[in-house]
């Protein structure tokens, strides 16, 4: 079994995974919402904190697996640094009290193995990864081959969403009240579409967020009108450059993945999508969606059949990670 730790931002949590059948044995996770809440947004320092009293009560849950466990993986890059650190030390920790190897896993290639917890890897598949830190396409064809098609130029699709529910006085996290107030609402404000005229495949949010901030100071809108007008706008952007890069590399099979992957009517308009370019759409489970230790033991499991172990001097963190481009 491989026991994995994912600590990259405020979601605390661990899971254990049978190695040869990829069966999920043990997985639990303790989010910091609301403590973040007060703030509007995530606390590096106190998301420290709660990560090195939530991790140890988590880990005491799963001493049964401990003469099982054939290596730790953890999460290493990217994320906040000072909580990337906890998942870290607790990883080397047992590494050294259990005599386990160390397998450092990318948070990124996390989410993309959220598509395989208990299943076989499907490639080559395209992935559009949308998060409240990350806006990219990627080639994937094996934990090993993976190249980036387009990333953001400044806010990630999940950032702009919890920002303007921020300027909207909703509550942390965005995405989720954003689109919870938009059912309420109508697509009726003109909102620009962003790099509509650039002829290249790139995300960026920060003038469309720009955008819904000179709405609001208007006064003249619902609150619910806007949070449905951005959305659509935003969504527009996300396929409007995922179907270039549809033209440009003509896949059999598209996933969507990361938190914002869990927005319904993101997977609506890309099960048009799929229709109009006939492939074949997929995204991990609901529960898989957001940042959870399964897809990091997933993964981990990928990297130990290759033997690709990390060498505990050398383990460190990074806050940011950058893939090779296609």
């Amino acid at each position: 079994m491989i026991l994995s730790i994912e600590s990259s931002c405020d979601d605390s949590s661990i899971a254990v995974m049978e190695i040869k059948n990829k069966k999920l044995l043990f997985h639990k996770k303790i989010s910091q919402e609301i403590e973040h809440a007060k703030y509007g947004g995530v606390v590096p320092e106190l998301a420290s904190r709660l990560h090195a009293e939530a991790l140890p009560k988590i880990l005491e849950e799963t001493k049964e697996f401990f003469p099982k466990l054939k290596a730790i993986a953890v999460t290493s890059a990217p994320g906040l640094s000072v909580t990337l650190q906890e998942g870290v030390m607790m990883a080397k920790s047992l590494s050294i009290a259990l005599n386990l190897p160390i397998i450092a896993v990318n948070h990124l290639i996390g989410h993309i193995y959220s598509l395989f917890i208990e299943k076989e890897e499907i490639k080559p598949i395209m992935v559009l990864l949308i998060s409240g830190g990350h806006t990219k396409i990627l080639n994937f064809n094996g934990i090993d081959n993976i190249c980036e098609i387009a990333t953001t130029l400044d806010d990630s699709f999940g950032e702009s969403f919890d920002k303007c529910a921020k300027m909207l006085g909703l509550n942390y996290p965005g995405g989720p009240e954003i689109e919870k107030l938009a059912k309420k609402g109508e697509n009726k404000i003109s909102l620009p579409l962003p790099l509509k005229n650039s002829p290249d495949i790139k995300f960026s949010y920060s003038g469309l967020k720009n955008a819904v901030r000179l709405v609001i100071e208007e006064k003249r809108y619902k609150k619910e009108d806007i949070a449905a007008s951005f959305q659509e706008k935003a969504i527009e952007h996300l396929v409007f450059m995922s179907k270039r890069a549809i033209k440009k590399y003509k896949p059999q099979k598209f996933a969507i993945v990361g938190g914002a992957s869990a927005n319904k009517r993101v997977r609506e308009e890309f099960e048009k999508l799929a229709k109009k370019f006939d492939f074949n759409l997929f995204y991990p489970d609901f529960k898989y969606t957001s940042d959870n230790a399964a897809m990091i033991a997933r993964a981990g499991i990928e990297l130990y059949e290759k033997n690709k172990f990390t060498d505990f001097k050398n383990l460190t963190v990074m806050p940011k990670v950058e893939f090779r481009k296609c």
